[in-house]
């Protein structure tokens, strides 16, 4: 049985993906929520049991999702301590919380460290797993199978982490300012705010697309540009205004300030 500690957002499109597998990790799944309105309602849409009780989460189900917040993870930990055994596995989606932590709050070394991302909503997501070495491929099976339901997955080793909270983690924020900052110009430039969004969501639709397909990003970037055409007059306004380097930046950022949440409970 699969548990969730945490009846929220990214725990919903998690249980939207498995609830959507025809086999599988579509098992019994039981969620604990605080509020009785939520538990309602995740009963209502997916067919979960819920309860307010994280400890019979943690007693009942051999894989716990712990999907709190960081803040919150330290008084989790406390609660469901004594009922999490050595055979159980723990799965945190929390960022910022380190398998060393994990490990010295909990008495299971089965212990697997998770980024997934906001496109997980639409099962689009970019999930990235670190787990120990004790896991063979059999157990760690049924875990890739549940993120998998929600979009794309890959291993890394755990200090690639903080790369990936600032790159797939805040990346999608990143994109969707770019793709707000083109709607904006494109009503500057005299369309509606319909037509605009249109225009500029397909377009960024479609792109992904072409990128999915293995076409390197620079080889699109040359079949749209044309030597003296209106492309290459707007690219040159991003190379003049240093676009590279500001993304380059922006990601530096992030990631310095993943490390800095490291360092707080979870570090």
């Amino acid at each position: 049985m699969t548990g969730f500690i945490g009846g929220g957002n990214m725990a919903e499109a998690i249980i939207k993906g498995v609830r959507s597998q025809e086999s599988g990790v579509r098992r019994d799944i039981t969620v604990s929520e605080p509020h009785e309105d939520r538990r309602k309602f995740l009963e209502q849409t997916y067919g979960v049991k819920t309860t307010s009780s994280n400890t019979e989460v943690a007693a009942s189900c051999n894989i716990i999702i712990l999907a709190v917040k960081p803040q919150n993870m330290e008084a989790v930990l406390d609660e469901i301590g004594g009922a999490v055994t050595e055979e159980k596995t723990v799965v945190s989606i929390a960022a910022g919380i380190t398998l060393s932590y994990l490990s010295s709050r909990l008495k299971t070394k089965r212990l697997i460290r998770v980024m997934p991302n906001t496109p997980a909503l639409v099962q689009k997501g970019m999930t990235v797993m670190s787990l120990c070495e004790c896991f063979s491929d059999t157990d760690i099976a049924t875990v890739k199978e549940i993120f998998m339901s929600i979009g794309e997955l890959v291993v890394l080793p755990e200090k690639q982490m903080n790369a990936v909270t600032a790159l797939s983690g805040s990346g999608p924020a990143f994109i969707a300012l770019f793709i707000e900052s083109m709607i904006e110009a494109g009503t500057e430039l005299g369309l509606s705010g319909d037509d605009a969004f249109t225009l500029t969501v397909q377009t960024a639709i479609g792109t992904a697309g072409l990128l999915e397909t293995g076409m390197p990003p620079s080889k699109l970037r040359e079949m749209v540009t044309s030597p003296g055409g209106t492309t290459a007059a707007g690219l040159s306004v991003f190379h003049e205004k240093g676009l590279r380097e500001i993304v380059t930046a922006a990601l530096a950022s992030a990631k310095k300030r993943a490390e800095e949440l490291g360092k707080g409970p979870g570090g």
